[in-house]
């Protein structure tokens, strides 16, 4: 039976390793990990807490494979609680105003409400939501 989620393989264009790393190591405070030998050039890892699932991210082959810039696919990522997921909303957000290495090409302001789906059973404030510099919508929730 499934019990949890062992890692969440999102895809990023060849050479910008650097700006996964700026992203989801630097703002979003994932912690690096090592890759499999060999394979520094084409991955990056990530480790959520202390809770052993993680994030892969690899860049894809752009003479076989290309990005979903606006796929609605996407991993949850929970946040410990209200005060923290503001927190994270203010520093996503601060990353896509100032722009540079890693910035997202998209985040919800805060304050205003968030870009998913609303509804009477989708509490507003609990969720928001990014696309990361390479186009992977991202959801954060607590």
């Amino acid at each position: 039976m499934i019990t949890s989620l062992a890692h969440i393989n999102l895809t990023v264009p060849p050479g910008t390793l650097p700006a996964a790393k700026a992203f989801y190591g630097d703002t979003l405070g994932l912690t690096p990990r090592a890759v499999p030998t060999g394979s520094s050039h084409r991955l990056a890892w990530f480790d959520i807490g202390s809770s052993g699932q993680q994030i892969h991210v690899a860049h894809y082959d752009p003479n076989t494979e290309s990005p979903a810039a606006e796929s609605a696919r996407h991993p949850c990522f929970k946040v410990e609680n209200s005060e923290k997921l503001g927190e994270l909303r203010s520093k996503v957000y601060e990353h896509f105003k100032r722009g540079g290495e890693g910035a997202p090409m998209a985040a919800d302001t805060p304050g205003q409400e968030n870009s998913g789906a609303q509804g009477v059973d989708i509490p507003q404030w609990t969720r928001f939501f990014a696309r990361d510099y390479a186009g992977n919508r991202l959801e954060f929730s607590v």
